[in-house]
């Protein structure tokens, strides 16, 4: 059985080695994911894109590339986006309510920012961003903060809507994150394992609703690095409570989920024990996830974790201790592109895009 495409990784710098070209070569490689270190000018973007779909074409190739403080590429042409905030606090600009006209301005906007987002990254190649971030801004998290539209789950799930539409218009797909919410916990999962001690009728009346209304229009979902032990002792990416009965079953997502980062610190303490990275991913695909990421691992003795990931991955999957979904392929492959994207200068002539940036915040 062939092995399935299921991991997304990065790459060392801001063109491929052959370390680079070896492990996106091998099929249990399904993207790579780009940071600021693989940036220097567009020119250089365009042809690190290139050089990836050499190596394989389908390959999926993304970026957190959100707005505000989480935007990766922000010089040579780049918009600087504005935080999500921004797009919230429009919306409350005017008359408050749901159908003043501060709302529709807001969400004209959003669909702007949307547009412009991903019409940029794909006129240099990049095929998707993991964005909009979907949590509640309850004003306790620090590491979410002004990434969130509004404390509002309904303001969240219209501006968030409108935002998709943007993208969808640009060929781009989307991802809602970080389900179930990480806008209520304190802690930073990048560095430790936060506890949201909330009941589930109250996490699927706030900081959940939007996927539940949102289930139709999302392509992805990336699940929260967050522990609710109301509903169960794993954090979100670990269970399939969370994962299968509760986004799949419950409010009727049929996308492709993502790990968050498995290199992070909440990512990989399950009931109390630190796992290796295969352990985490093993343990996230058989809750549910379709694809998982090991983020900044290249530049760690030579890309070693990579590496010990891939052979563990294969070995387990040779052993059949772990057997892909069937339908994640499938999901995967539907997060690339749509249409043919603009060149650069024909994108910024184009009435389109000079009307969404004259939208923007």
């Amino acid at each position: 059985m062939s092995l399935p495409a299921v991991l997304i990784i990065d790459v060392a710098g801001t063109a491929l080695d052959g370390n680079d070209e070896r492990r996106l070569a091998h099929p249990l490689v399904g993207g790579v994911i780009l940071f600021s270190r693989n940036w220097h000018k567009r020119a250089q973007l365009s042809q690190l894109c290139r050089q990836i779909k050499q190596v394989r074409p389908d390959l999926l190739i993304a970026v957190d590339h959100e707005g505000g403080r989480v935007q990766r590429f922000r010089s040579d042409g780049f918009t600087h986006l504005p935080p999500m905030r921004a797009l919230g606090q429009r919306w409350f600009g005017g008359q408050a309510g749901l159908e003043s006209e501060a709302a529709v301005l807001a969400c004209q906007a959003a669909s702007a920012v949307g547009y412009v987002l991903g019409a940029e990254l794909r006129a240099c190649g990049v095929d998707f961003s993991f964005t909009p971030v979907l949590d509640l801004d309850h004003g306790s998290s620090r590491v979410i903060g002004d990434r969130a539209f509004s404390a509002d789950a309904r303001v969240t799930t219209l501006l968030a809507r409108a935002l998709l539409h943007g993208l969808l218009q640009s060929g781009m797909r989307n991802c809602g994150k970080h389900f179930p919410g990480h806008g209520f916990v304190q802690a930073d999962s990048h560095l430790d394992v936060p506890v949201d001690p909330r009941s589930l009728e109250a996490i699927l009346a706030q900081d959940a609703a939007p996927y539940g209304w949102l289930s139709n229009s999302l392509d992805s979902v990336m699940p929260a690095h967050v522990i609710y032990p109301q509903v169960d002792a794993r954090a979100a990416g670990f269970s399939s409570r969370w994962l299968n009965d509760i986004l799949r079953h419950r409010l009727g997502f049929t996308g492709a989920i993502f790990s968050d980062d498995l290199s992070m610190a909440g990512a990989r303490q399950i009931e109390g024990r630190a796992l290796s990275h295969t352990e985490a991913a093993l343990a996230a695909l058989a809750a549910g996830c379709d694809l998982v990421l090991l983020c900044n691992q290249c530049q760690v003795d030579a890309g070693a974790p990579i590496d010990a990931l891939i052979d563990g991955l294969s070995l387990a999957h040779r052993q059949g201790r772990w057997q892909a979904h069937p339908a994640s392929e499938q999901r995967r492959s539907a997060l690339l592109p749509s249409g043919t994207a603009w060149a650069w200068d024909d994108l910024m002539r184009s009435p389109r895009y000079l009307q969404a940036l004259s939208l923007l915040p």
